[in-house]
């Protein structure tokens, strides 16, 4: 399994699954972005027959960068109370009750660990990048934001 459908799995599985999805709404993030993040979560057969040019691959690191940020920010801290408030008085019962309290008390971890399959994206992307950009300059280095990929990622 790549890398890049590894995080799509971890994203699928323990992120974005049907038990926290109705709380990404209070994260503020644009729907360019969620359409970046849903690309490469989705869709990554798709890419993995075309490929990736840097800026594309780029462009999806930062997405998912910033919605690691915005939901260790926004949404980690009140999960729980989010998700209560959002089931609009049906309480899950049974199995149902017990994953989705899995899934909140996981949050935290499954997003560290989402953080860190990002970032050895990001670093092998930079060795390709700077690989294939040996006489010339990195695309990496002509994009705005990447430089903020660290303080996205770690949490404070």
């Amino acid at each position: 399994m790549s890398l890049i459908e590894s995080i799509g799995a971890h994203y699928r599985t323990n992120i974005g699954n049907r038990y926290i999805r109705g709380a990404f709404r209070v994260l503020p993030i644009d729907q360019n972005a969620w359409n970046v993040i849903e690309s490469v979560t989705e869709k990554s057969e798709y890419y993995a027959l075309q490929g990736y040019h840097f800026d594309e691959l780029y462009e999806r690191i930062l997405a998912l960068a910033e919605f690691v940020y915005h939901a260790r920010r926004e949404l980690q801290p009140q999960l729980r109370t989010m998700l209560s408030s959002y089931a609009s008085g049906s309480v899950p019962s049974g199995n149902e009750r017990i994953l989705r309290d899995m899934a909140v008390n996981n949050f935290a971890s499954n997003l560290s660990i989402l953080a860190d399959l990002v970032n050895k994206l990001y670093t092998r992307a930079v060795e390709l990048d700077m690989e294939a950009h040996q006489h010339g300059r990195p695309v990496y280095k002509t994009l705005k934001g990447l430089s903020e990929i660290g303080q996205y990622l770690v949490p404070k």
